[in-house]
């Protein structure tokens, strides 16, 4: 029997109602969307009480999230030292959700007691008083709301004397209890410290308070460093009822947000949902340092990336323009996200019922990057499709292999039993050092990828450089892709697949044979529906 499939080329149209003004309704549609994929916004402490304590302004904010599709809103109770009266975020829930709205509360841990030597919105946590405080903080907006997210302030960077006697020590004192530390890395310290104040200051306090309530810790974009500043991602995923991602990046050449690959966006959202399982809800994405396009990037790798929910960060932000100093974006990057929510809706859609084919990307969790930081947001970027993972990928049909792959002690005799199937292995220069004498890194399969120790230059590398490396490992998926660099490949197990096209310019590509033109920033998506003839 032949197998007959037919291709689906999205180009940002559906039949949705309009409203009489011609524009999409993207109330009704987010509606009917929600159990796929649910757009929603925070409105921060300080818009709290300057964007929401009159009626009008309520009317104004709630007409606001209608017109671009959000059905569920997260109102701060804290953030930067300052706390929201109850009455305002009483009247506020209460006019949200006889909207027709879903509401929870938002906590963002910043100016929270003593000041941390570091960055001075961060708290030092080892001090008594700022757990107390914390603790408080978490009680209050338990009484308020059944769901609470924690904004990815959740982290210390403190090196003060107490903090630095506590880890000399290996110890970790909560309240009156006191822990033992594996270590005596600021890392270690810094890791049972946070995971100790997760159960002991935020979650069960919070749940005496109100049993029915579930917080959600939401992980910072930044995950090369979780380990160094206290986000022990296994162990606090496991005691959260839910845990959230940051898929900012932002605009790649802004001179103070930029920095990260658009890509990023796609392999944390993976990579933590691997992590997290049925706990990883969505992801959470800002405008601050964004033109329209980078910030729809950020949309669409966060769709990409398999999000059940993307968080639009903040109401302010974006429908007041109230941004930050140096900042761009806000207003004119929802005016361009609108037209597009349908595709995103659409895509996520298709996203959800299907598998990642690709090349395994090894991240354990608390894994040291050394000088290959983001080695995989700039591979995804060279058209690589990474399928990110946080255990040994041994059934891959092929694999890369970082430094960061050091952080299994297994590692050596687990990637030399992958190495001898014939599997097709990219490892790093830096790997590849590091495990001379002990692999076979000279076999016929394994390829090296020079990176030296400075992984944003393979965003220089041309296309014939690029297709030189990506080939081998795209012929064990039955795959052929020819495509210069900034333009990334997303392949599904279906033989669907998603090429996004990072470029100021239009591309050709030529996947599986034929060949297509991407538009300037723009991506094509293909999905294809099984049958038989």
């Amino acid at each position: 029997m032949k197998q007959l499939y037919l291709a689906l080329l999205l180009v940002g149209t559906l039949a949705v109602a309009a409203e009489p003004d011609g524009l999409v309704d993207l109330w009704s549609l987010a509606k009917s969307k929600a159990s796929v994929h649910r757009l929603s916004t925070t409105v921060k402490a300080q818009e709290m009480r300057d964007l929401l304590t009159k009626e009008e302004d309520v009317e104004s904010a709630i007409g606001w999230c209608r017109r671009t599709g959000i059905t569920k809103i997260y109102f701060e109770t804290f953030r930067y030292g300052y706390q929201v009266e109850r009455p305002v975020l009483e009247r506020a829930k209460a006019r949200f959700q006889a909207a027709g709205f879903l509401v929870s509360g938002c906590v963002t841990t910043a100016t929270v007691g003593k000041k941390s030597t570091g960055w001075s919105v961060v708290g030092c946590y080892t001090d008594q008083a700022t757990q107390k405080r914390l603790q408080e903080i978490f009680e209050f907006t338990a009484g308020l709301f059944d769901e609470i997210m924690i904004d990815d302030f959740w982290f210390t960077d403190c090196t003060c004397a107490d903090c630095d006697a506590a880890r000399k020590s290996k110890t970790v004192t909560v309240g009156e209890r006191t822990y033992s530390v594996p270590g005596d890395t600021w890392g270690e310290y810094r890791c049972e410290l946070m995971f100790r104040l997760s159960l002991e200051r935020i979650l069960q306090p919070a749940k005496r308070v109100n049993p029915r309530v579930q917080i959600t810790v939401k992980y910072p974009q930044w995950y090369e460093r979780y380990q160094e500043q206290g986000y022990d991602v296994v162990r606090e995923t496991r005691e959260f009822d839910r845990m959230w991602v940051g898929t900012e990046t932002r605009d790649y050449g802004d001179k103070q947000w930029g920095g990260t690959p658009q890509y990023a966006g796609f392999f944390i959202m993976r990579w933590l949902g691997g992590v997290g399982g049925a706990k990883c809800g969505g992801a959470w994405y800002d405008p601050l340092g964004t033109t329209e396009a980078s910030y729809l990037e950020q949309a669409r790798q966060t769709v990409l990336g398999g999000a059940r929910e993307s968080l639009l960060h903040s109401y302010g932000y974006l429908a007041k323009g109230h941004l930050e100093k140096s900042a761009v974006g806000g207003p004119k990057d929802i005016e361009a996200l609108r037209p597009q929510i349908p595709e995103l809706f659409r895509v996520a859609e298709e996203v959800s019922h299907r598998s990642l084919l690709g090349i395994a990307a090894y991240k354990p969790p608390s894994s040291q990057p050394e000088n290959e930081a983001r080695v995989f947001d700039f591979m995804g970027m060279l058209g690589f499709p990474l399928v990110p993972c946080h255990e040994f990928p041994a059934d891959a049909k092929a694999a890369f292999f970082s430094l960061h792959a050091l952080k299994d002690s297994g590692l050596a005799e687990k990637l030399s039993a992958f190495i001898d199937t014939g599997r097709p292995v990219l490892m790093t220069d830096g790997l590849a050092e590091r495990l001379a004498g002990k692999v076979k890194t000279d076999a016929a399969n394994v390829s090296v990828l020079r990176v030296k120790g400075d992984p944003k230059t393979l965003l220089a590398w041309s296309q014939a450089e690029v297709d030189a490396v990506r080939t081998p490992l795209l012929r064990s998926l039955g795959c052929v892709f020819h495509a210069p660099g900034k333009v990334s490949l997303c392949l599904f197990a279906d033989r669907s697949w998603v090429v996004d096209n990072f470029n100021d310019e239009p591309v050709t590509v030529c996947l599986d044979g034929a060949t297509y033109e991407i538009a300037a920033r723009q991506w094509r998506c293909c999905w294809f529906e099984g049958g038989k003839q």
